[in-house]
């Protein structure tokens, strides 16, 4: 008791100190330099006790981030003659760095006298807590080099972690080269941080590499694992890893899940998704928002946009990536008018539009066709959120004044803007010459011969182009561009829809033979459209094959479309009342869209379709689309 009385006697004391520096000058750097003579019952408590006490008080300092009160111990530090303290020092330099002061860190540093390598440790650590002092950490390192042999496992991860931050492969392959030099390559911080650098710039296979070297992995490095497999979408493998987590026992953090949600989205693996959304909410970290964030587009990606919405609405907090979520998840779906509504909420709920909110609210006018209302979200960027238009603006831009039928004033822009324009810009006027057939030959070929320049192994072009000249009849430009796209090593991409039936992937090509049930696939399709043919009136319309064939051979071709064997294989294997979800890789063809609102009817099934574009919800014989696609 006459310990604890003791203790409070002098945070009492040093309150009372506090309060005359919070009162005056003496927070000041000059204060701090030369502080002012206090005559201070502290004075009489033991050195060893004092220091004691004073640590404590920094430390608190440094939790709660009051860096005006940890200069005014900083100064009595000062006063009392203990700033040569090393000790005191590393404290200092925490409290400060924790403060978000790394200045007056890097000052306490500077003065020091004798360093320990905690010093070194600290002050390190200090510039890579601020994301604008990297480069600060990889220059403090070498001067440690220079200065002492002294550096620890953790010295080296923290200044790996450096390079991440600044993607700085070059300083980071030498820092590699540095712990197998001094064997601390098997440290598994030294072996996560560099891990953690490689997948995040590319380099999976030499994070692959370390990883498996490793003798011990924490739960940190398999979540770093799977992270930089998910960035370089290798979805499937970040699924494998995952599970090896969970037959390890091994714990679930924010960051493993929330990239493991990723890969269920990048494969559209719902049924996958909803078994480790299922985990996320046995333990407890539904509330995450970074996890809610990638929940959200995952559902929006396998065509659940219901779903996606109610996680977004059941969130108790909700920050600018949430909102970017739901709102590119409406767009992808070409929900323009939920999207344009969910934008103003989140202005008047005091979050401001990024780069990507308007990205993502300008996709879905470019979906529905809404010219002025792209204009209007395109200028207002600068005027009213001082966001500056990048060339992913600008190419939404373009996509929707070619979607809109306004070709030639897409291609103004492009000849305006401060960027050289991409191949996605260059393909949206290409594309929208093919559907506005007329006056829009020559525009076409220019837009072609920019794509030829930029993606030559990119075959879709060639096509692109040749049906352009075959929509306006022009058959002997066809035979030409298809003979350039035989005699150039770009490869064209076959077309293929899957479908998923009881957590298995079934993959149908045009006119497939090798799936177990085709037979029946077949016999099922060839009912299908008899009875479309007498209750609809639906005949496979042969203008939407572009070959210079006859009409019967076109309609054969059309007859067996990828997407149409996927939807009767999830016709025949689905229960009534279930959606079937089908996922292409091409834009669908205006037959196979017009079967599905046929068969939509027919069958009284709603289906999803996504293909390269969007998302098309077929039900009652209508698309979301509104035949705008």
């Amino acid at each position: 008791m006459r310990a604890l009385k003791k203790f409070r006697f002098f945070i009492h004391e040093f309150d009372h100190v506090r309060r005359k520096y919070l009162f005056s000058a003496a927070f000041s750097d000059a204060a701090i330099q030369e502080p002012t003579a206090i005559k201070d019952p502290v004075s009489s408590f033991p050195k060893a006790t004092i220091e004691f006490h004073l640590q404590e008080l920094l430390k608190k300092c440094a939790r709660e981030k009051s860096s005006v009160e940890g200069k005014a111990f900083h100064g009595k530090i000062i006063q009392l003659g203990l700033q040569l303290d090393v000790w005191i020092s590393n404290i200092l330099i925490n409290m400060y760095s924790k403060c978000g002061d790394v200045s007056c860190a890097r000052q306490v540093f500077d003065e020091m006298s004798v360093r320990s390598l905690v010093s070194w440790n600290t002050m390190i650590g200090s510039y890579i807590q601020n994301k604008n002092e990297q480069d600060d950490a990889l220059k403090l390192f070498v001067k440690m080099r220079r200065e002492t042999n002294e550096f620890s496992e953790f010295t080296v991860s923290g200044v790996v972690c450096a390079c991440s931050s600044n993607s700085a492969i070059s300083e980071c392959t030498q820092l590699h080269a540095f712990a197998v030099k001094t064997a601390t390559i098997s440290n598994v911080f030294v072996g996560t941080a560099l891990l953690d650098v490689y997948g995040k710039n590319g380099l999976i296979e030499e994070a692959c590499h370390i990883f498996r070297l490793l003798p011990e992995k924490t739960d940190i490095t398999w979540s770093s694992m799977i992270s930089g497999l998910v960035q370089n979408e290798l979805h499937e493998e970040a699924l494998a890893f995952f599970h090896k987590t969970q037959i390890l026992g091994l714990e679930n953090n924010q960051f493993s899940l929330s990239a493991v949600i990723s890969a269920c989205a990048g494969l559209t693996a719902l049924i996958e998704g909803k078994q480790i959304h299922a985990i996320i909410a046995k333990i407890g970290f539904s509330t995450n928002m970074y996890i809610s964030s990638s929940l959200i587009d995952m559902y929006a990606k396998c065509g659940i946009i219901v779903e996606a919405y109610s996680i977004f609405t059941d969130a108790n907090e909700k920050n600018v990536v949430l909102w970017n979520a739901i709102i590119s998840g409406f767009s992808r779906h070409a929900c323009s008018t939920e999207a344009m509504i969910l934008f103003e909420k989140m202005q008047q709920t005091g979050i401001s539009p990024n780069e990507v909110t308007y990205i993502s609210i300008m996709t879905a006018c470019g979906h529905k066709g809404l010219i002025e209302n792209g204009r209007r979200y395109f200028n207002q960027m600068e005027k009213e959120h001082n966001i500056l238009p990048n060339i992913y603006h600008y190419s939404c831009m373009v996509d929707i004044l070619s979607r809109g039928g306004k070709v030639n004033e897409a291609k103004a822009l492009i000849d305006e803007m401060p960027f050289v324009a991409s191949a996605s810009m260059w393909g949206s006027i290409l594309a929208s010459c093919r559907s506005q057939q007329g006056n829009n030959i020559e525009l076409a070929e220019l837009a072609a011969a920019r794509l030829f320049e930029i993606e030559p192994d990119n075959a879709g072009n060639h096509v692109l182009l040749s049906n352009t000249y075959a929509a306006n009849k022009k058959w002997e430009e066809v035979a030409k561009t298809r003979m350039g796209l035989k005699e150039s090593e770009a490869k064209k991409e076959r077309g293929k829809s899957w479908i998923e039936v009881k957590a298995k992937v079934h993959t149908f090509m045009v006119g497939e033979r090798s799936h177990c049930r085709i037979v029946e696939i077949y016999e099922r399709l060839e009912d299908l459209l008899e009875e479309m043919k007498k209750k609809g009136g639906y005949g496979i319309g042969a203008e939407h094959d572009l070959h210079d064939l006859e009409d019967n051979r076109k309609r054969e071709l059309l007859r067996h479309h990828s997407e149409k064997l996927a939807f009767t294989f999830g016709l025949m294997s689905l229960p009534n009342g279930v959606a079937i979800r089908i996922m292409k890789n091409l834009r669908i063809c205006g037959d196979c869209h017009s079967f599905m609102k046929m068969a939509s009817k027919i069958t009284e099934r709603e289906i999803v379709v996504r293909d390269t574009n969007r998302f098309h919800h077929f039900k009652d014989g209508f698309c979301s689309c509104a035949e705008f696609w």
